[in-house]
């Protein structure tokens, strides 16, 4: 045992116990409410007000939300349900400061007056305030408009010249038509208690209510930003068709299946306290399920528990995949003749991730009083959901299979995920093969790569249209951390084809070993050769044509690295002149214009600046190469996000359907499309 330190010889005794009451709890271990004091903990705030509308809503009794980021980085939301309570909960306070200051007061617990909510915990608005530096909350009921505001957390009201006035009594600020109800809350979160970079994103926000609405047929949801020099003009979101609606919101890609929609219930029985005792008590629980398939492999599940969304899954989503899998394999398999090959070697059943494959699904389950794995919320604890819902997915999907559902969207599903299943063992067979090569002493990289000698986040891999950019290129690279990999053949459009059809062909094979993380589901950016990707291409149609098709493979087979922003475009330049010893690069016609009129001063004439135009990487020399696009002092980058790959996959489909082999698909394209060409713009 070490030996005591002059700190631990401290007595202690009962004036070492301590105890943090109320509000002070949160603000000393804010992490355990919101998770955080990041950006996303500063999202859980806007969450907790605008869940409790959502509430409402879901319980029949508001139909709008608004939500307002203010310049001021204030946020306010109301609704117009019933209002917080304003009676007196006791000879001192109201119902409506205690909902605001006792982290364990709401209408949600036991026979409350909801029915099914987010949670049992009735924190979420006191631990808004226990955040926050200011909060003003007014409430409209009884033809009245009340207000009670809290400065640093103790209740009172504002004067008209900003002093404040410490009172449990609720203002009345004025009169208001009897049938008008609702609540407003607006706060100003504790630049003390959150990161100073942490913000609220429009973004995030704005998916976080167009979920809600999707949850909450019928519900409006408008969201106000008042923030920056030119504030967005207000957005609306409504949907009728709940999660259909949201599933088909989600479907990115051509849809394989109709939208499977499935509801059920089930009831169980829990000990909880009651007066003190614990007491057997029984739950009803509805399931509402809806899902598809799409072509690609990439899997959208979200959960939900009453209105909240489970990010962590928990029990709900554990039955839904469990039953998923099992039904798959023991009934839409079955008779399938794809694997009769595999069956033989005994690897014919699918996995979750097979199954899985290009689904996008919701899933919800509504009860009272659910458990959750923390404060956040997000992930369900209640154990038995998890059956309840298996059985209900379990028949569900078995009906929609066996007739409940169109023949030829059945038998499109049990091909995709027979192929999918074949893929797996194809591509571990694969993988295999070129594991017990390395061990054999081969180095297991493409024969084509001249490589770097370091590795990691410093290290690039120019991705170089042909061999004749790659000779400039690797001539004119460090090599210290720049590797360069010759695209000779045509990439595979990975928007098109299957696992096995990308990890057949060479130029893909070639760059998902180059970067050594794997492909699709089994990509690890950690184990990533490189920092960053460099896609140099020429600056012509063919270019484009190559870079879309790789960035479609990127974004389908390697997504995380475009996630982290480690994806980029060089911009090599289209023309260049040369005045005395200074070059000059145009990247456009409009570039180059802009260059002409600024060169041309003085005596010197448009026809005396000759402007050069590169019709290929090919054709600069090592050294124009390397400045434009390989000195990190003078090459300009574009940076791929997840937008910009996502429309280069989209042209990458138009380039396919315009200049590839199926003749028969280009003729409908054109016939499709006839109507929009303006005949009197046409050369004929």
């Amino acid at each position: 045992m070490a030996p005591p330190t002059e700190n631990s010889t401290q007595a202690y005794d009962e004036h070492s116990i301590q105890l943090i009451e109320g509000l002070d709890a949160v603000r000393k271990r804010p992490g355990m409410y919101i998770g955080g004091t990041g950006s996303e903990g500063l999202h859980h705030l806007v969450w907790e007000i605008v869940d409790n509308a959502v509430d409402e809503a879901a319980a029949g009794f508001c139909n709008l939300i608004e939500v307002t980021l203010h310049k001021d980085r204030s946020v306010e939301v109301s609704d117009n349900g019933r209002g917080i309570p304003t009676g007196k909960k006791d000879a001192k306070r109201t119902a409506l400061e205690y909902v605001f200051t006792e982290l364990h007061a709401g209408g949600k617990f036991g026979s409350g007056a909801y029915s099914a909510s987010g949670g049992l915990h009735g924190v979420g608005a006191s631990v808004v305030n226990a955040l926050a530096t200011k909060l003003i909350v007014e409430v409209d009921r009884e033809g009245q408009t009340h207000r009670l505001c809290f400065n640093e957390r103790k209740p009172g009201r504002f004067g008209p010249n900003g002093g404040f006035k410490a009172t449990s009594e609720l203002e009345i600020v004025k009169k208001v038509p009897p049938k008008r109800t609702g609540t407003r809350v607006r706060f100003w979160p504790d630049n003390e208690i959150f990161d100073p970079d942490a913000v609220i994103e429009y973004s995030h926000v704005r998916d976080h209510v167009a979920q809600v609405c999707f949850l909450v047929p019928g519900l409006k949801v408008r969201l106000i930003d008042k923030r920056g020099s030119e504030p967005r003009e207000p957005e609306e979101f409504v949907a009728k068709g709940g999660l259909s609606d949201y599933v088909d919101f989600l479907s990115i890609g051509e849809p394989v299946s109709e939208i499977v929609t499935i509801f059920g219930s089930g009831s169980f029985t829990e000990k909880v306290p009651v007066d003190g005792k614990m007491t057997d008590v029984t739950r009803s629980c509805q399931v509402d399920v809806a899902l598809r398939w799409v072509k690609g492999y990439d899997t959208t599940l979200v959960s939900f528990v009453n209105t909240i969304p489970t990010r962590e899954g928990g029990t709900h989503v554990a039955g839904f995949e469990r039953a998923m899998t099992k039904v798959v394999n023991d009934v839409l398999l079955s008779t399938t003749k794809k694997l009769a090959k595999l069956a033989k070697q005994g690897k014919d059943r699918a996995e979750k991730t097979d199954v899985q494959e290009g689904m996008v699904a919701a899933v919800k389950v509504t009860f009272a009083e659910p458990q959750f794995k923390g404060q956040t919320k997000g992930e369900l604890g209640t154990p038995a959901v998890q059956n309840i819902v298996y059985e209900a997915v379990k028949d569900g999907l078995t009906n929609w299979i066996e007739g409940g559902g169109r023949k030829t969207h059945v038998v499109a599903v049990r091909d995709k995920i027979a192929q999918a299943v074949i893929n797996r063992v194809s591509t571990k067979q694969n993988l295999d093969a070129k594991r017990k090569a390395a061990n054999l002493g081969s180095t297991g990289m493409p024969d084509k790569l001249a490589d770097c000698r370091t590795h990691g986040m410093g290290s690039e891999l120019l991705l170089v249209e042909g061999d004749s950019a790659a000779g400039p290129a690797k001539a004119g690279r460090n090599s210290e951390f720049m590797a360069v990999l010759p695209l000779r053949g045509k990439v595979v459009n990975a928007g098109k084809s299957n696992l096995k059809q990308v990890i057949e062909n060479a130029e893909a094979q070639a760059l998902i070993t180059a970067i050594g993380a794997g492909s699709g589901r089994d990509f690890n950016l950690a184990d990533a050769r490189y920092g960053r990707i460099i896609i140099l291409c020429d600056a012509d149609v063919d270019g484009s044509h190559i870079r879309c098709l790789l960035l479609t493979l990127i974004y389908h087979y390697m997504r995380p690295m475009l996630e982290d922003g480690r994806v980029f475009a060089a911009q090599p330049p289209l023309f260049t002149t040369k005045i005395g010893d200074q070059k000059y690069h145009a990247y456009s016609d409009e570039d180059k214009e802009r260059l002409t009129v600024e060169l041309c001063t003085g005596n010197r004439k448009r026809e005396n600046l000759t402007w050069v135009r590169f019709k290929g990487l090919g054709e600069m020399d090592v050294e124009e190469l390397a400045e434009s696009c390989l000195d990190p002092e003078t090459r300009i980058l574009r940076r791929i996000t997840m937008e910009d790959a996502l429309l280069d996959t989209k042209a990458g489909e138009m380039f396919e359907t315009l200049m590839g082999a199926d003749v028969a698909r280009r003729r409908q394209f054109l016939l499709d499309n006839s109507s929009l060409v303006d005949p009197e713009m046409l050369d004929v």
